[in-house]
């Protein structure tokens, strides 16, 4: 039985993106590793993300992306932007039946946020 499942972006600096996903996504840190830190786990709500140093792998920073299901996307897109987040695509409903709306991190890693809708006819 599988009971969960995290996300893991490359980062080139994992310093920069720790605080990135702290200060601008409000992801709360709650497990860094290493001296210096070169892998960390970052929640919100029932969301988990793990970050790794590129030094530590051989996968390249800035090709990662997830979706992240939402139950009030207009609000997390406000939120957001607020928060200075680099918003490539705003919410918009799709014909698959979602609206949706994406997001990038310090090494263009995405976040697509969103929430089932009407498919557009």
């Amino acid at each position: 039985m599988m009971i969960g499942a995290a996300t893991v972006f490359t980062v080139s600096d994992i310093a920069k993106s720790i605080a990135h996903y702290r200060d601008v996504l409000s992801f709360a840190v709650t497990f860094q590793y290493g001296k210096p830190t070169y892998y960390a786990c970052l929640c919100r709500d029932e969301v988990k993300l793990h970050l790794v140093a590129a030094q530590q792998t051989k996968r390249l920073p800035g090709n990662g992306g997830v979706c992240v299901f939402v139950q009030d996307v207009d609000a997390v897109h406000a939120e957001l932007a607020a928060r200075g987040a680099n918003v490539i695509k705003p919410p918009k409903d799709y014909d698959y039946g979602m609206r949706d709306f994406d997001v990038l991190d310090p090494d263009g890693n995405q976040l697509t946020f969103g929430m089932g809708s009407k498919p557009v006819a």
